[in-house]
């Protein structure tokens, strides 16, 4: 199984590799899910792609940001240098980087981020039909679902094993953007969840302590686990090698030096509880000073463990004298081969004898290769000393380090950038979603009426009233749910159902295996033109854009199915599988319905899913009622915590673009977001 190291910069990418990593994963510039690291900028990519493949370790590139149409350019001249550099693969969270990537490289194999939310065996399933190769899992996964979805997938499967934890399921948090206009979606997460932020009286109620799943990786392999990854593209050094270190002793069946590790770096220790299932409060945890002095003990001492090269690469050597020159044949198994020689003068000194010449090629210390097989071929009494067999030594390793990091890019197809024709909406409807069936209303300006898919299912009258109802979707289909989901959606289109909004790669796949008409939701996170092509060219009838994109930007959107915006609503910053609400005994007598406090006191409701998980709402709910907007298809005005009058009362203030009578956020609706 893979070891997949961070390499924010060129000091921890040395760490890595000294340390016996299998592979890392870096990012260049701009357009990665980590903006403020060092990564690798200009001819710096090529080198470090070089420098690791010389000493056989893989490497990933991450292009895991959504992007905007007018970066298009930009992105394709990144792309392309990516491409020359030559990796091992790239990590992609947009669909419009995708099909950059595979229209100027289709050989460059594509790894879909944990910014994509791939939870389930119909996410996996869903990049393997794009031509992914590689998924890196969400984080909030159980052993026994990482392996269910094993069981029905062939793409290769890469999980965090170690590292720091978000509290939000990657790609559906916007608490940043929100609070901050630094966008997580964009590299360039503020971690407003860090603060200190109360819920139910438990301070720090959004920072969960870093998970390491060492001690397992031996399970996770054996649950089809390709690729164990460790977090930190912003740590030292240090931290790199101590992680390193810990998964391999881990993977060789040694112990791993879990209490070095920590002090290095925690947050007042380490969680598994989302891989064995114990989601509670003890998955929460903060860096304290004593974290912080722990990590100053130790950082000095771990410089030890990347001071020389790691052995990594093994290495055939074949010595043999013939016609007066002694020479010495190195090749790895990637089939490079050099050879080094010297003629053989004659002397008076003893002669070297095939034991001898063994014990000095297999002097490798202080390089990345290590001898697998030694053959030596000598007369009897051959008068060489033993220096000269470790000069051959020396000139052949380090003829085969020039030959094996030398660049070895991909072959560049021509791409320009499109010419992007904005879309001319055909109609101005409006959308109304609900959380509950008990705050819906008569509304025969309404084109449809969203509710979630199980308020449909305790209702299903209301299939038979004279707006059409549509059914969302939940957030978050876990894989042990989704048989059940499928089964639940088809009972539902026997009953009338015709129509599905969906939030993300998996929702789609299931309600277009339904039968279903198909509406895209705002967490598809669709910021450009292309991944608004590739959704319509996936069955989407129509799509509501990123929250994130300024409706300006997504006015001028080409492609040819209808769009809209969110209109109204307290929509969902974050979702939680820990849910911070939980107590020291579970659930307790909680309604549903709790509220996360921040530290200058303003409150965030939460809406429960059935205890599947938890959605954090933003403090005060946009509202764009009463400003000026450019043409849409459709307006959705998202109701989620309002009883049924304030509702009504929204709704018609927003039909004859009233100003709000209550405190109200225009959102990212004209902000451009970093």
């Amino acid at each position: 199984m893979e070891i997949l190291a961070p390499a924010g910069n060129e000091q921890s990418l040395i760490a890595a590799v000294r340390s016996g990593t299998d592979a890392v994963y870096l990012g260049t510039g701009a357009f990665n899910a980590r903006r403020n690291a060092d990564n690798f900028k200009d001819n710096s990519l090529s080198e470090a792609v070089n420098y690791c493949h010389g000493r056989g370790v893989k490497v990933y590139v991450t292009l895991n940001t959504l992007i905007r149409d007018e970066e298009l350019p930009a992105f394709l001249a990144a792309a392309r240098e990516v491409a020359e550099a030559g990796p091992d693969g790239i990590i992609v969270q947009d669909l419009a980087v995708a099909r950059v990537l595979k229209t100027i490289c289709p050989d460059l194999p594509l790894v879909g981020s944990t910014q994509m939310s791939v939870h389930n065996a119909a996410g996996v399933r869903a990049l393997e039909g794009m031509g992914f190769s590689r998924v890196v899992l969400a984080r909030e996964l159980t052993l026994e679902e990482i392996r269910g979805i094993r069981e029905q997938t062939r793409a290769e499967l890469e999980v965090f094993v170690h590292g720091a934890l978000c509290m939000s399921v990657s790609g559906m948090c916007y608490y940043s953007a929100m609070m901050g206009e630094r966008s997580g979606n964009r590299g360039l997460c503020a971690q407003p969840c860090r603060l200190n932020s109360s819920c139910n009286g438990r301070p720090y109620a959004l920072s969960l302590k870093d998970m390491s799943f060492i001690p397992r990786v031996r399970s996770l392999e054996a649950a089809g686990v390709c690729s164990v990854k460790i977090e930190g593209r912003m740590k030292r050094p240090e931290y790199v090698a101590a992680a390193v270190t810990a998964v391999r002793a881990a993977l060789e069946g040694r112990e791993p030096d879990m209490a070095t590790l920590q002090a290095v770096f925690s947050r007042s220790g380490f969680t598994d509880g989302y891989l064995t299932g114990r989601r509670n409060v003890k998955m929460f945890g903060v860096r304290t000073v004593e974290d912080a002095a722990a990590s100053r003990t130790v950082v000095g001492k771990l410089s030890e463990l990347y001071r020389r090269e790691y052995p990594g690469v093994a290495v055939d050597m074949a010595l043999e004298a013939a016609d007066g020159v002694l020479s010495l044949q190195v090749a790895d198994e990637a089939g490079h081969a050099v050879v080094s020689s010297v003629p053989i003068e004659r002397a008076d000194m003893a002669p070297l004898t095939e034991d001898m010449a063994r014990r000095n090629l297999n002097k490798t210390g202080g390089t990345p290769f290590t001898v697998r097989d030694c053959r030596v071929t000598l007369p009897e009494s051959l008068p060489v000393p033993g220096s000269v067999v470790n000069g051959l030594r020396r000139e052949a390793l380090e003829q085969l380090l020039t030959v094996r990091s030398r660049g070895n890019g991909y072959a560049i197809q021509p791409m320009e950038a499109p010419v992007i024709t904005p879309y001319a909406p055909k109609k101005q409807g409006l959308r109304l979603r609900f959380e509950k069936a008990e705050q819906a209303f008569s509304a025969p300006g309404a084109e449809a009426i969203v509710l979630p898919m199980e308020e449909i299912e305790r209702h299903p009258d209301l299939l038979a009233g004279e707006t059409p109802i549509w059914a969302e979707l939940p957030q978050l289909v876990w894989p042990l749910e989704e048989q059940s989901a499928k089964d639940r959606l088809s009972a539902l289109r026997e009953k009338g159902l015709t129509d599905a909004v969906v939030g993300n790669l998996c929702e789609l796949v299931m309600a277009r295996q339904t039968g279903l008409t198909v509406h895209g939701g705002p967490t598809l996170n669709v910021t450009n033109t292309l991944a608004l092509e590739e959704y319509e060219a996936m069955g989407l009838a129509d799509t509501t854009l990123s929250f994130e994109l300024p409706v300006k930007m997504g006015s001028k959107l080409g492609g040819e199915k209808p769009r809209g915006i969110l209109g109204y609503g307290r929509f969902p910053i974050m979702q939680f599988r820990a849910c911070p609400a939980r107590g020291e005994k579970g659930c307790g007598a909680c309604s549903g319905r709790p509220e996360l406090v921040d530290r200058k006191g303003v409150v965030f409701p939460m809406v429960c899913h059935d205890r599947r998980y938890t959605t954090l709402l933003n403090s005060v709910p946009l509202y764009l009622g009463d400003k000026a907007l450019p043409p849409f298809d459709f307006v959705t005005l998202y109701f989620a915590t309002e009883d049924k009058e304030t509702c009504r009362r929204v709704y018609e203030g927003f039909r004859r673009g009233e100003a709000p009578w209550f405190d109200r956020t225009s959102g990212l609706a004209f902000r451009t977001l970093l």
